[in-house]
């Protein structure tokens, strides 16, 4: 090979690090006038776009923000999220930090603290969980208000008070529309810090980079079926792994970004039927919002809009009212460490044939791997020897490719262990079928997603062993039509004491983020094996039972 090596060096002008930056930037250049972000009354066009994010990274740059700061954000699916997603990454290599406004202030002065956030950006939904939050942080960065002006007049939640030095408005209006677009150096570089659910102890920093925010845009955009100019809504919170990473991929094909800080049923609705809207994603609490809503709230639209969800695979009962509605359902699986989806149940069309036993079997499977991910197995973590692929051998699921996270942050340990072998440990256990398709079986981590957030098993237990009545406590998923799954506790009081559901309740609220306490109590002994260990296995067949409504 040397012959094509010689006097053939990587250079500027055959080698640019690869970003989602560019994508941006192309769209701005190509479609200066198409609308890029819908947002109540409020239109904006892809050159107003990416004016508002060179101002915003130039206002960062002047706040003192460069290269490896940590920019934290603390947003509803409002335009300054979607800008930050860019700009934080211009103002000289910076990191954007999306928090998730459902937890609680501990949780998210953790983040602070862990990240080393240098300015903090709050929606005023949010002001007094901020507050909270940076009254136990040891170093305060430079907060930053929004003050969004369609907030709506009756809205559920009222606007807190302003806790920052500025307004983002203000902030914007210092920075220049001519900044220019400073571009990653290295590929390599850190675009994002995602913070997983802790399934012992704190969250873990999950550092995305430029390639793989690029990369995946690109798998998006062709696994998501998006054509020229789609039209996105933001029915999934873009804390949530950047949005899934659609918060990049939009702009490839220079499509708009529909705005929506709540979902509600007509809302959604009236925003699919008048903007044309082609894409959503979403849990199952969203599908169940949509098909549960009554007609006065419900609209038909003349075209197929196509519903993307990552959690658990819908009932074909699902499947068929959503199709009826006007939605073609997309299934996919991924993780934090995987920019979001990385996995998509491709359909053939010979399974259409089928009967509807084995199309909800095939339905069931998690998928193939995007282009981008070079390697997806299902392995022995012991041995690192490939399961067989008999649809029936257990082993964990195991990934590797360009879309595939730096490492967790500040925590060598957890880094080296989630790569072991060559491979990123999902940490999941599944079988691999004949045809190369994977079918997930059970979560090794114990963690329990409900509407599309993880909740930690242990982190619920550990709250509940802090009651003086609780003896054993065991935590599993509760299958549930709404939220996917919601978790359930099992308790075993103490012999000389008492306490029912609601004080175990009022308990768990005051330690913990309220999505993740328990939907249900049951006050029973539990099972356990010869060495005092709790059988889960069994408490989990005993929560799809009652689930059912059975014993």
């Amino acid at each position: 090979m040397e012959k094509y090596d010689d006097g053939l060096p990587r250079c500027a002008a055959n080698y640019q690090p690869m970003t989602p930056i560019a994508f941006l930037e192309r769209a701005a250049l190509t479609y200066p006038d198409h609308t890029a972000v819908i947002h109540g009354k409020i239109r904006t066009s892809y050159c107003e776009l990416w004016e508002n994010c060179r101002r915003l990274a130039a206002a960062l740059v002047k706040l003192g923000i460069g290269r490896g700061d940590t920019v934290s954000v603390l947003l509803s699916n409002t335009p300054p999220m979607i800008e930050a997603h860019y700009a934080v990454a211009m103002a000289q290599g910076a990191v954007l930090h999306s928090i998730n406004y459902r937890l609680d202030a501990a949780a998210i002065a953790f983040q602070l603290e862990h990240a080393e956030s240098k300015v903090l950006i709050v929606d005023r939904e949010f002001a007094d969980l901020a507050a909270d939050a940076l009254a136990l942080v040891k170093s305060r960065p430079i907060v930053i208000d929004y003050d969004d002006p369609e907030y709506p007049d009756d809205a559920p939640y009222p606007k807190g008070p302003r806790i920052g030095s500025m307004e983002y408005a203000e902030l914007l209006a210092t920075g220049s529309p001519d900044f220019p677009a400073i571009m990653p150096t290295d590929e390599w570089d850190a675009i994002s810090l995602n913070y997983t659910s802790g399934t012992t102890g704190n969250p873990k920093g999950v550092v995305c980079h430029h390639r793989g925010a690029a990369l995946m845009a690109l798998n998006k955009t062709i696994h998501g079926e998006m054509g020229r100019h789609p039209v996105y809504l933001w029915t999934l919170p873009l804390f949530h792994c950047n949005g899934w990473s659609f918060s990049w991929t939009v702009a490839v094909q220079g499509g708009t970004h529909v705005c929506l800080r709540w979902v509600r049923a007509k809302a959604v609705y009236d925003l699919i039927a008048d903007h044309k809207v082609t894409h959503l994603c979403g849990a199952p609490i969203v599908m169940s919002t949509l098909l549960n809503a009554s007609e006065e709230e419900k609209r038909r639209f003349d075209h197929e809009a196509i519903f993307i969800t990552a959690a658990a695979p819908p009932p074909e009962a699902v499947l068929a009212a959503m199709r009826d509605a006007g939605f073609r359902v997309l299934h996919l699986y991924g993780l934090t460490e995987t920019y979001g989806p990385a996995m998509v149940n491709e359909w053939k069309s010979e399974w259409d044939t089928l009967p509807l036993p084995e199309q909800a079997a095939r339905k069931a499977r998690q998928g193939v791997r995007y282009l981008s991910l070079s390697e997806v197995a299902v392995m022995n973590p012991v041995s690192m020897q490939a399961t067989p692929a008999d649809g029936e051998t257990l082993g964990e699921v195991m990934m590797r490719g360009n879309v595939i996270m730096k490492g967790y942050l500040k925590n060598r340990d957890a880094t080296e262990k989630a790569f072991a072998g060559g491979w990123f440990h999902t940490g999941d256990l599944g079988v691999m079928h004949a045809d190369g398709y994977v079918q997930l079986k059970d979560r090794s981590k114990d963690i329990i997603i409900s509407g599309g957030e993880n909740i930690s098993s242990i982190e619920v237990e550990d709250a509940l062993y802090r009651h003086p009545a609780v003896a054993q406590c065991a935590v599993v998923a509760m299958p549930d039509a709404k939220w996917g799954e919601r978790p359930v506790a099992f308790v075993a009081l103490r012999p000389d004491m008492q306490a029912d559901e609601d004080e175990l309740l009022r308990h768990c609220h005051a330690t913990l983020a309220r999505f993740k306490c328990p939907a249900r109590f049951i006050f029973e002994p539990l099972p356990t094996t010869s060495t005092g260990k709790i059988q889960k296995f069994a408490l989990r067949e005993r929560a799809r039972k009652l689930a059912e409504g059975g014993l």
